[in-house]
């Protein structure tokens, strides 16, 4: 499709956002047995409509495969019947969907280690699949045209996911899909975290990320971003952080407030975070309420300077930190490399070479970052210790989000799938 019609399109069906995400949790094995589980890491092929699931840790050796559009074809008799639907799904085929359709975006396992939960953005839904049987338990269509991120509970028994045209957040029962609450955002919601006692919900709104107006200059006419922050059992705002001015107060004028990925330090005492345009990230202290450091890190001379080009404003997507917190893995999407920092100091490693590296989190045993190379079809392995890369292992078509989870102890596929 030529690009001024694309464009055209996309202004018709509103700005769309990228997926994604915030870090990731063990909580999904909450309340299980855990002699009847296994930790796992699922890997949402986006462009696929799969989720690949690796073990956690070790050698990550494939365990299995979930088709997670097994409605496929009702949904899409759904769209084409619709013209709106069908407006905003072609232009997130043709902006966010970079000439492919989003089938998965962001993925948590239940408790028990049954089902898999996932949003799937160009069916602006969330289900729950039987991880047995692949069948579908619940559907819970989101407000709008688009869902994107999710956060898990830390008790594992709710989501919180991101319904990017409606700048609204739902909270879903995670065995029911009972909507327990929304609350609303800035403009085009995108990363959501739970705080680790369960009693907050952040929410990052990232604006329009897929005009062609990227010129610092242009910055204004992106949106309303900045985070809110919300009480996680009333759904009631408590604060809103407008990076704007953080960033103005430090003479960081030309910088982008939205937020994109985003991990607190153990404590929660500080937030690094990545933003729209920059290879780099920044440091937030939480209670000062001021951005203390920021962190540039090597630009690839292959890469365009050309904004415009890259991928639905990103330079950087995805960033983790090791349990003990003395390390940050950061993603270099547009860059094609992912490396280890060390916090204390923020000089980083050795760069790995990774093709358009679109997440990182972090193994069950806490010893390597694993980050989701887009480009290459692959997640890779790398040492949060030395900082070099451990292993490759194929994937599905374009994965992005990969969370850590559970399945039943003997689960390999499931049976219908």
């Amino acid at each position: 499709m030529p690009a001024s019609r694309t464009r055209h399109l996309y202004s018709v069906a509103a700005a769309l956002v990228l997926t994604v995400a915030g870090p990731a949790t063990a909580a999904s094995a909450a309340s299980s047995d855990a002699a009847d589980l296994r930790e796992v890491l699922f890997v949402g092929n986006n462009w696929d409509g799969t989720a690949d699931v690796i073990k956690s840790s070790g050698d990550f050796a494939k365990v299995g495969r979930i088709n997670v559009v097994p409605d496929k074809d009702r949904r899409m008799a759904e769209i084409n019947a619709d013209p709106i639907k069908w407006i905003y799904f072609m232009a997130i085929r043709n902006s966010v969907g970079e000439g492919h359709d989003q089938f998965a975006d962001d993925m948590y396992s239940t408790p028990d280690g049954r089902s898999v939960v996932v949003s799937r953005p160009s069916f602006a839904d969330v289900v729950s699949i039987d991880l047995a049987t692949g069948k579908i338990n619940w559907r819970f269509p989101v407000s709008g045209y688009r869902a994107d991120h999710m956060a898990v509970s830390p008790d594992g028994t709710r989501v919180a996911v991101s319904a990017s045209t409606a700048n609204t957040v739902h909270v879903l029962d995670i065995a029911t899909g009972k909507q327990l609450g929304s609350f609303a955002t800035g403009d085009k919601p995108h990363e959501n975290i739970f705080t680790k006692d369960g009693k907050y919900i952040w929410n990052m709104a990232i604006g329009d990320v897929n005009t062609a107006l990227d010129d610092p200059a242009w910055d204004w006419t992106k949106g309303d971003r900045h985070i809110t922050v919300v009480d996680a059992t009333t759904y009631k705002q408590v604060k809103v952080i407008d990076m704007r001015q953080r960033l103005d107060a430090i003479g960081l004028k030309d910088f982008s407030d939205a937020v994109r990925p985003a991990v607190f330090s153990p404590d929660e005492s500080k937030l690094y975070f990545q933003v729209s345009f920059f290879n780099g990230f920044l440091e937030y202290d939480v209670a000062a309420d001021k951005i203390t450091r920021v962190k540039t890190l090597p630009k690839n001379p292959a890469t365009s300077e050309d904004r415009t080009t890259w991928v639905n404003d990103s330079r950087h997507h995805g960033i983790s930190m090791n349990p003990a917190g003395t390390k940050l893995c950061v993603a270099g999407t547009m860059d094609d490399y992912a490396t280890v920092v060390d916090r204390a100091t923020l000089q980083e490693g050795t760069l790995v070479p990774a093709s358009k590296p679109y997440w990182a989190t972090v193994s069950g045993d806490g010893k390597d970052c694993i980050v989701s190379e887009s480009g290459a079809d692959q997640v890779t392995a790398i040492d949060f210790a030395t900082g070099q890369k451990v292993t490759s292992i194929p994937v599905g078509d374009h994965p992005q989000r990969v969370r850590l989870g559970h399945v039943q102890a003997d689960w390999t596929g499931p049976s219908g799938g």
